[in-house]
């Protein structure tokens, strides 16, 4: 199995309503350090994909920035979800950090 399919399976099991930083799929994934390829791996799935991408955040509990207003679109998804941000845009990682078995 790849990378990216070893990153993918990761996202796959994040739950509703809760979120992972791209170090902690990365460690999830056998590739602790490479937080950067977990990025590559979520820019490279297909527009109508099934693997809950928007899940996936900073280290500060932001939405990393993107092109073309993904950025407002993974917070309303999020939000949608249940997720709840501040003012400046950053959600409480000690309440919505996913924390695997």
């Amino acid at each position: 199995m790849n990378g990216y399919q070893r990153i993918y399976n990761v996202v796959r099991r994040i739950p509703k309503a809760r979120v992972a930083t791209y170090g902690q799929v990365a460690e999830l994934a056998g590739m602790a350090g490479h937080a950067r390829q977990v990025g590559y791996a979520l820019h490279a799935l297909p527009a109508h994909t099934r693997v809950p991408w928007h899940r996936v955040i900073n280290a500060r509990g932001e939405v990393s920035p993107r092109a073309n207003g993904e950025r407002l679109t993974q917070q309303m998804l999020l939000e949608d979800e249940g997720v709840e941000f501040d003012a400046r845009g950053r959600l409480k990682l000690k309440l919505f950090q996913w924390k695997p078995r």
